[in-house]
């Protein structure tokens, strides 16, 4: 998700849960080829398994894009063809390929010649007037044909036309069984559900018709149900509480801050971790206020942490 799921998120979502798969936000390739690739690419080694997403549409410059990202450590380069924003259109790339299947296909050849990782894609089931079922097939036979074997599809149209960016992540309606369909129609590929999924227990339901399932939106603003992602979905492990995830936490902070990184750029990932608990409007406040003071450190942390209750032992149990 973009200008969210930057390297101090994903730092973050880690210490809550060992096994899911972090995904970057999306990169363009002309950002990858010509802008800070430290600054855009870098990560903590803690992070793996972690995928790279990449923006665009020429096949040679992702091509070039997935080979620096493999060399730089990813373990997934992940071609998007879902992202309905404006500027993303205006450059040939994200949902509006969904209408170029072909040409998508030939991106993710050339991707997946260049490196010695897995390259994925992530699409919608269609855009404006496709036919869903059409389009989805389409894309997916094209790119398998191609070589590609895993594909998130986010179960809904995106309306490229008279709908923001934002409304095509709510008012196009779902459609999670024609994804089951795909899966049920092509059981050799990995197939993962993404769109709509607000908890661990929907997860729980759609795995029983498909292979994964991607938590977004709900993972970034209540980011403690990933606490309980390692035993519910993996079946390892114990669940992650969030008083233990912020002390998990704190070693990435100090070497952060140690880099001159502020404070305000990690904690803002870290607002909803007590969503629901009593002392979590009051660990929201003093993150948002006390983190972008010049000089903010742990203290803040510990200050806002120290106004969540913890529950007695018979609450942890029930």
């Amino acid at each position: 998700m973009m200008d969210w799921t930057d390297r101090h998120c994903r730092a973050f979502h880690r210490v809550l849960s060992a096994k899911t798969h972090l995904y970057t936000e999306m990169v363009t390739t002309g950002a990858v080829l010509h802008g800070d690739r430290e600054r855009l690419l870098g990560f903590d080694p803690a992070e793996h398994t972690v995928a790279l997403q990449l923006g665009g549409s020429d096949p040679a410059d992702l091509a070039e894009a997935a080979r620096i990202g493999a060399d730089y450590g990813y373990d997934e380069i992940n071609l998007n063809v879902g992202c309905p924003s404006d500027r993303v259109q205006s450059g040939r790339f994200g949902a509006c390929l969904m209408r170029e299947p072909d040409l998508v296909a030939e991106c993710l050849s050339a991707m997946a010649a260049a490196v010695n990782i897995p390259v994925t894609v992530k699409c919608r089931i269609g855009v404006d007037d496709q036919d869903p079922e059409e389009s989805l097939f389409t894309l997916v036979d094209r790119c398998a044909g191609a070589g590609t074997t895993t594909f998130t599809v986010h179960a809904r149209k995106a309306m490229l036309k008279g709908l923001s960016p934002k409304e095509n992540r709510d008012v196009p309606p779902l459609n999670y069984p024609l994804v089951y369909g795909l899966k049920a129609q092509h059981p050799q590929l990995t197939i993962a559900l993404n769109g709509g999924v607000g908890s661990l227990d929907e997860a729980l339901g759609h795995l029983d018709h498909v292979d994964g399932v991607m938590i977004g939106r709900a993972a970034y603003h209540t980011p403690g149900l990933l606490g309980a992602a390692d035993p519910m979905i993996f079946g390892v492990g114990e669940i992650r509480d969030p008083f233990e995830a912020v002390e998990a936490y704190k070693p990435y902070l100090s070497r952060q801050l140690s880099r001159g990184v502020h404070l305000a750029h990690m904690t803002r990932h870290m607002l909803g971790l007590f969503h629901g608990r009593p002392g979590a409007r009051t660990w929201r406040r003093i993150l948002t206020v006390d983190s972008i003071k010049s000089g903010a450190g742990l203290e803040v942390v510990d200050q806002a942490l120290a106004a969540v209750r913890r529950p007695s032992r018979a609450e942890a149990l029930a």
